[in-house]
């Protein structure tokens, strides 16, 4: 079952992005020339420094923050430990609310914290449900650590950020959103939001790999991971990836600037392989909020499981299209996030994630593709 496509249709951007020219071009003095280590006092650590500070005041003010709440890390998955870890360190924290769609990134500090831990409750799209966070932290009665995710990675359903940094404000607790699927995508403003932690990650929007940043609100005690020489005002000590973080802030920089015009882009072609599919596949399940807009990067679906039609993200990858799988099929283990929507049994999942590189013709290519593989004709 294969057919003639283009040399590779890739279609996995949630789970990364290439890079940008652009952000290429920013990195290279840091990679070739100032390669100074920016703790040392002469001209070449100075200017490795400054090219830090620089950076940091960039991605400040896009995120509408001052520059001294934001810290550079590897990346996501280190500024989720971060929060989850350094808060559970340092004694203040009693309790951790959270639910059981958010990322591993997310779940799996939190049961390794050593703090009792609640997942809230979601709704049939995966959504944390505000009225049991209000519930439950009326019960606690303050000093709990609240981390949901602002868009889902595997469905990209968007969370109530906002609201749901209020109720946990007004309930004396401390908020973290995991925003790695979010921040690239959309714009934040965080100082305008009730917001104590966000985390976000470079690769996920055309930036480098092994970079990301965490925000911490003005005035907040963490207690750090990683001790060592002090850097990133001792929150995160070693040698600072100096061509890595001008690379973050110039990713985030062209991401703000040309948002409007790609979120138009990605929009039409994740709303047109959605309706292709939907006439294609009757039975399928659109794994999305009908009612509100989603991540617009991220197209997920759940197609009845058919002994005849099996491993279809292995089908499309031999020819030559890369995507992801939400659950897999009967050889493979089945999402977390899958499961607690009730997609583990008789569905195969398929994430399809977009980005700005991609082309309508893709699209076209791919449901040729899908209608080879369930019509087994190669053409539509």
């Amino acid at each position: 079952m294969f057919m003639q496509t283009m040399e590779n249709i890739y279609l996995d951007n949630a789970a990364t992005t290439s890079l940008s020219p652009e952000v290429l071009d920013a990195m290279m003095p840091y990679l070739l020339n100032e390669y100074g280590n920016p703790s040392s006092v002469h001209k070449n650590g100075r200017n490795a420094k400054l090219a830090i500070e620089n950076a940091r005041r960039s991605v400040a003010s896009l995120l509408g923050v001052h520059h001294s709440t934001i810290y550079f890390t590897s990346g996501g998955t280190e500024s989720n430990n971060m929060v989850i870890a350094g808060m559970a360190r340092s004694g203040y924290i009693r309790y951790i609310l959270t639910s059981a769609t958010e990322h591993h990134a997310v779940l799996h500090p939190v049961e390794k914290s050593g703090t009792p831990s609640t997942y809230l409750a979601i709704d049939e799209y995966g959504r944390p449900c505000l009225d049991d966070l209000k519930r439950q932290l009326k019960k606690l009665n303050g000093r709990c650590l609240v981390s949901l995710m602002a868009a889902n990675n595997e469905t990209g359903v968007l969370t109530d950020v906002n609201g749901a940094a209020k109720i946990t404000l007004s309930n004396n607790g401390l908020f973290h959103t995991d925003a790695v699927q979010y921040i690239g995508h959309y714009p934040m403003d965080l100082s305008a939001m009730p917001i104590h932690f966000a985390s976000a990650s470079g690769h996920k929007f055309h930036g480098p790999k092994g970079t990301g940043i965490l925000y911490i609100k003005e005035g907040i005690e963490l207690i750090a991971l990683i001790d060592g020489g002090g850097q990133e005002k001792n929150m995160r000590s070693g040698t600072e990836n100096v061509a890595g973080i001008a690379g973050f802030a110039k990713a985030l920089e062209i991401a703000m600037r040309d948002y409007e015009t790609h979120k138009k882009q990605l929009r039409y072609l994740r709303n047109h392989l959605k309706k292709e599919i939907k006439e294609r596949i009757p039975a399928v399940v659109i794994n999305e909020d009908p009612n509100e807009e989603g991540l617009y990067t991220i197209l997920s679906v759940s197609i009845p499981f058919d002994d005849e039609v099996a491993g279809i993200t292995l089908l499309l990858d031999q020819n030559g299209v890369s995507i992801s799988g939400g659950s897999a099929c009967s050889g493979g283990s089945v999402s977390h996030v899958m499961k607690a929507l009730g997609r583990d049994k008789n569905y195969e999942t398929l994430r399809f994630s977009f980005s700005r590189y991609n082309k309508a013709e893709e699209i076209l290519a791919v449901i040729r593709i899908l209608n080879m593989i369930y019509k087994g004709v190669d053409s539509i």
